[in-house]
Order: C-alpha cells, then sequence, then structure tokens
C-alpha cells in the first residue's frame, strides 16, 4: 500500500516578489518616506524605536500604494467606467488622488460620521463621496450595491492581493532603510497593511517579529484569530481601523505569519497621539498612533528589542485633536480644574488668588456658582482652571489652598 504523500498548504494570497512587483510599480508616484530613529520614545519604551512616517504621503496616509497599485492593473475598459471604494477616509483620498491622476472616475462611500477632514479632503481630489450609514461596514455593502448597478470597479481597502502588495512595500522599505529592526509593530483594521508587511518580514533570511495591533473596542481581527466572536461598538480615537470584520485573505496571511496581536485602550492612543506631536513634532491620527500605544501598554513586551511603528496615517480633525492634547495636559497635572469653596464675604476670591501667585500658578478661568449647587444660600463655590509646570507642582498648590482653610478638590478629568 503506497503510503499517502503529504498535502502542500495552499499558497498565501501574496508572495514577496509580488509586493517587489508592487515597489517598481509604484516607485516615484508615492514618496518613499523617512524611517527614523527616536532616541526620546526608545529611553521612555525601553525599546530601540524607529518610526516610518507614512503620515508624510501625499494623502498622509500610506493607503496610496495600495490603491495605486491597484489602479495600475485595471484595463482601459474598466478605467474608462471607473471605480468605486468604501472607505473611513485615508483609502478613500489615496484612491481618488491616483484615480484623478489617472484619469479614472471615482467614487467614494464614507459612513456618515466620518471625520469632516477626511470627506473634505476626499472630494479635493474630484471624487462623488456619497456618505452613507454609520460605520466601514454599512459603506462597504452600498457602495458593492452601486458597483453592480452602475459597472464600476469595486476597489477593496484591504482584501484585495494587489492592494495588500502595495502595502507591503512599507515594510520593504523599513528593512532596507534599518536592516536591524527585529520586531515591526503594525497597526490592524481590516489587516491590509500587516499582511504586506508581514509577507516581506517572514520572507527574510532572519526572524523577526511581527506584532499587530487593535483598539479594544473594534477587536475583530485579534477574535478572529482566537476562535472567538467579538463585540465591536463604539467610538474610537482610531476610527481608522474600526473594522467590524476583517478581510478573509488577510485572515489567511496573518493566521500563517503574524506572531501576535495586542490590544490597546483609548487613553493609550491619546496619549501616543500626543506623545508624537509633541516629542516628533508630527500629526497623527489614532490608528497612526496604534503602535506606540501598544509600547506604552505592553512595556514588558518590547523592552530592548529593535521595533519598527507604522505611522499609518495623520488625516485626524483639528478639534479632535485639540481635544486629546488638552485632555493629556489635564491627566499629566499640567493643566487643572479646581473647585474651592468660598465663605460668601469680601475678599475670599483674592485671598484665593493670591495663594495662586505664591505658588507662580497661572490661572485661565474662573468660573463662580452662587446658583446651582447644593451648598448653604451664603455658601458658594469657584471652579478655576490652570496651568502648571507638573503634577507635584499641582499637589503643592492644592496642599496650600487647604492649609489656608480652603476646601479644594480636582475636577478630573475622564
Amino acid at each position: 500500500m503506497n503510503a499517502t504523500a503529504p498535502v502542500s498548504p495552499a499558497p498565501l494570497p501574496i508572495c514577496l516578489a509580488d509586493v517587489e512587483a508592487a515597489a517598481l510599480a509604484i516607485a516615484g508616484k508615492v514618496i518613499r518616506t523617512p524611517c527614523l530613529k527616536s532616541e526620546t520614545l526608545s529611553a521612555m519604551t525601553g525599546a530601540q524605536v524607529w518610526l516610518k512616517f507614512e503620515n508624510l504621503q501625499f494623502t498622509a496616509a500610506y493607503k496610496e500604494r495600495g490603491a495605486l497599485n491597484r489602479l495600475l492593473t485595471l484595463t482601459a475598459e474598466e478605467r474608462a467606467r471607473g471605480v468605486i471604494a468604501a472607505s473611513a477616509g485615508n483609502h478613500a483620498q489615496g484612491l481618488a488622488y491616483h484615480a484623478r491622476r489617472l484619469g479614472i472616475p471615482a467614487t467614494i462611500v464614507m459612513p456618515r460620521f466620518t471625520p469632516i477632514v477626511k470627506v473634505q479632503q476626499t472630494e479635493s481630489h474630484d471624487a462623488n463621496v456619497v456618505l452613507f450609514g454609520e460605520k466601514y461596514d454599512d459603506a462597504s455593502a452600498h457602495a458593492l450595491e452601486l458597483a453592480a448597478k452602475k459597472g464600476l470597479v469595486y476597489v477593496h481597502p484591504f482584501d484585495d492581493a494587489k492592494v495588500m502588495a502595495g502595502q507591503g512595500t512599507v515594510g520593504l522599505e523599513m528593512l532596507e532603510d534599518v536592516p536591524e529592526l527585529d520586531t515591526l509593530v503594525v497597526p490592524i483594521g481590516g489587516g491590509g497593511l500587516i499582511s504586506g508587511i508581514a509577507t516581506v518580514a517572514k520572507a527574510q533570511d532572519r526572524e523577526i517579529s511581527v506584532i499587530g495591533v487593535q483598539a479594544e473596542l473594534y477587536p475583530s481581527m485579534y477574535a478572529a484569530m482566537k476562535g472567538q466572536s467579538a463585540t465591536c461598538d463604539g467610538d474610537t480615537l482610531a476610527e481608522g481601523i474600526a473594522v467590524k470584520n476583517p478581510g478573509k485573505l488577510t485572515q489567511e496571511v496573518v493566521r500563517a505569519l503574524v506572531d501576535d496581536i495586542v490590544l490597546v485602550g483609548e487613553r493609550d492612543l491619546e496619549r501616543a497621539v500626543s506623545l508624537l506631536l509633541g516629542i516628533e513634532k508630527t500629526v497623527v491620527e489614532g490608528a497612526g498612533a496604534a503602535g506606540l500605544a501598544a509600547l506604552l501598554a505592553h512595556p514588558r513586551r518590547f523592552k530592548g528589542a529593535k521595533v519598527g511603528l507604522v505611522l499609518c496615517g495623520g488625516n485626524i480633525d483639528t478639534r479632535l485633536l485639540a481635544n486629546v492634547l488638552l485632555r493629556d495636559l489635564a491627566r499629566s497635572g499640567r493643566l487643572a480644574r479646581l473647585r474651592i469653596r468660598l465663605k460668601d464675604r469680601p475678599g475670599q476670591l483674592f485671598e484665593v488668588a493670591r495663594i495662586f501667585d505664591q505658588q507662580q500658578v497661572n490661572i485661565l478661568e474662573v468660573y463662580h456658582q452662587r446658583v446651582f449647587t447644593n451648598l448653604p444660600a451664603k455658601g458658594l463655590i469657584t471652579d478655576i482652571e490652570c496651568e502648571t509646570r507638573d503634577r507635584d507642582h499641582l499637589d503643592r498648590l492644592v496642599e496650600a489652598l487647604r492649609a489656608a482653610g480652603y476646601e479644594t478638590r480636582m475636577v478630573e478629568a475622564d
């Protein structure tokens, strides 16, 4: 009886040659972004940290790479019909920008609550923008309906071999520029970026660890890899990776090549956005900061490693960015609101202000409250927003106010 021959595993959707072909196809048409070491973040996290600045692409995100690689495969007849895509923003902009450059009509379906900056920038590339649904999955279903109805070519933002190969050029450049990297930390939404990067990393002649990062509110790929069901809902700062259903092709690659996936909370995402602006002077959106958030949330895991982080996008609403920065200042003690109980007599507010002056604390705003309070009729409270040097400085101010007889408490940021 003949022994049964071993069954060879099915080939993965893409290989290193596909990524190398994509790199040749898009060369000179997307920016080869720098990959630079951050000495400050390295000292802060205990890892050696390099940053891949994909937020410096023309549309401020890596998505241009995969979108362009896919557009270049269209036939003349398909180009004439036009393309359609669903996106929370970055794929939309990348596709719209290169479609216009190539003379291809583009329609983009975006969730209704996509940040206005992403909608406006997509429209600026002459794309026909359709707002539909609450989340990406709603927009995707509608885009597929429109594609069938109007005969448009649907360009998937992640579950497409050509798109995945294009995104993999990020990893190709990182390892060419910094050959000593031994760990790549990559945000995961649908999985296109990490699929491409993992394909490159695992084809090297040395061991490179590939770690994915998802927001705790949208752990779709994390759950899929563990055979679990996931509840994906809520408002995450990382809306660019808020995907409920990862791709089928990308799941194949992630299951085969990605070493692990970690989850990060909203506070770590906010802190990472703030640190990248404060330390590196670079603006990233929540998804773009997910890699750094992972290092902040899981420091022991990455200590001593030579880590490459992909700053995958920089399209964040300016008002949201301002809120993130102010909340971070409040949590660090550099910005505070103190609620102080006063007696209803002349000079009380002056005496409080004098203590602020003695402690060299800058008063930003003063709010007096006499009516909407449960204090006695002759009692009142005042809320004072102030700016301090750090948490210790704030603590000294509170101690001085209490020592002077003023009931004082901090109004904490969430």
